[in-house]
């Protein structure tokens, strides 16, 4: 199991995360995980999730709250948060 794994199993230690959040995400991260093992592109891997969680959007929720999440995660980028995170992961 990877670190990244045992986090998501393990709510009581990141108490802001919900429970149903980190077993998604577990089992999200184990299937990029296979595709990585396989030699899959990375940018086939992140596009296939990318299309398919706007997909999911689209059925659940409406266009302006969605731009709403888009604005969000560029910002993020932008900003430089989603690289100090991984970064932060990866023990940099």
């Amino acid at each position: 199991m990877t670190d990244t794994a045992a986090r998501a199993q393990a709510p009581e230690q990141h108490p802001e995360v919900p429970e149903d959040l980190a077993r998604c995400a577990m089992v999200i991260e184990s299937a990029v995980e296979h595709l990585i093992k396989e030699k899959q592109p990375p940018l086939a891997i992140a596009s296939a999730l990318l299309g398919g969680s706007l997909g999911l959007l689209a059925r659940s929720m409406d266009k302006e709250t969605i731009l709403s999440i888009l604005d969000s995660a560029a910002n993020s980028v932008r900003s430089g948060e989603v690289h100090a995170s991984t970064g932060a992961e990866n023990g940099e």
